[in-house]
């Protein structure tokens, strides 16, 4: 595979490489190998190589890998990687132009820095601007929809599209990002306010989060998303919680004690215990409050192949 990519892309001014490990990217720790580990050096280079790829090869785009579980047989066909090509920011009147690279938690200081509020929540998302805009994520009574004018993409033909806030659709944890398109970068706007009240807001949302979450231990922030009030009134850790799932284990993944909306890695999970435990808790909720919880974390990839032995 690895030759016939190479003769693809014969311009690439990226990184390429083959049987890529992707675990110890994860904010899980767990995870097999990419086949092809793609890492363009820039939104144009990202374009000429989706441009070249053949329309039925599997492309997968990974950003930060805070809220992804990859399987223990890793990811077949290739895998985008933004890096350092996509993490400028550049502040503008009553917003930033930042790339897709950029952590949520950097663009919220930047925009401190430059006296702009209405970012600060970005402080409390595990991950990237290109993550955030592809789900719409939110924390603290805000979300990317609230404050996005615009995001630039790629699309899986390697064309480049800018797309408004309402072009993307957006809605809760959701947008309407054509399958296979990259996130290259995104304006978000705000007001001008005292750089010192944005910090202070935002060592609020630090302390917030680190008061309530296990902010320290290998974790991919909320598991499932909390559901429809038409549904249930109630969030998916008081569900959980109801469920009597609280620092329930499987193996060396655990429901965590201190937020039951949380999975831990102990030290010793596959990416198998940790979706097997998920789908428990899934399971147990439904059983008990009737409420089906759907899944935050993305699980993506193959799981691992069956050991000499296994049943079919």
């Amino acid at each position: 595979m690895m030759a016939g990519l190479r003769a693809l892309l014969p311009d690439l001014r990226g990184r390429l490489a083959d049987d890529a490990p992707l675990g110890p990217r994860t904010w899980f720790r767990v995870g097999g190998a990419a086949e092809a580990l793609l890492q363009p050096a820039d939104a144009r280079d990202l374009a000429t190589c989706l441009g070249h790829l053949p329309p039925d090869m599997p492309v997968t785009v990974l950003g930060a890998c805070s809220n992804v579980i990859v399987r223990d047989g890793g990811i077949d066909g290739v895998v985008i990687r933004l890096g350092r090509g996509f993490s400028d920011i550049v502040v503008e009147d009553n917003g930033l132009v930042v790339g897709g690279a950029c952590l949520d938690m950097t663009v919220a200081e930047h925009a401190a820095d430059a006296g702009l509020k209405g970012l600060e929540f970005l402080a409390g998302i595990p991950g990237s601007i290109g993550g955030a805009v592809a789900m719409n994520a939110g924390a603290y009574g805000s979300d990317i929809a609230t404050v996005l004018d615009w995001a630039d993409i790629v699309t899986r033909d390697g064309n480049g599209v800018r797309l408004s806030g309402p072009a993307l659709g957006f809605g809760y944890r959701r947008s309407a990002l054509p399958a296979g398109s990259v996130v290259t970068r995104a304006r978000l706007h705000g007001t001008p306010a005292a750089p010192a009240a944005i910090r202070q807001a935002i060592a609020q949302i630090r302390d917030s989060r680190e008061a309530a979450q296990p902010t320290r231990a290998r974790t991919g922030g909320s598991t499932f998303r909390n559901p429809d009030a038409a549904i249930s009134d109630r969030k998916a850790w008081e569900l959980i919680d109801a469920a009597g799932c609280r620092g329930l284990t499987l193996g060396g993944a655990q429901i965590s004690e201190k937020h039951c909306n949380f999975m831990l890695n102990t030290g010793s999970a596959t990416a198998a215990d940790l979706e097997t435990l998920g789908e428990t808790v899934r399971r147990r909720v439904r059983e008990r409050t009737g409420v089906t919880l759907d899944w935050e974390i993305k699980r993506i990839g193959r799981p691992a192949a069956p050991t000499t032995g296994d049943a079919p």
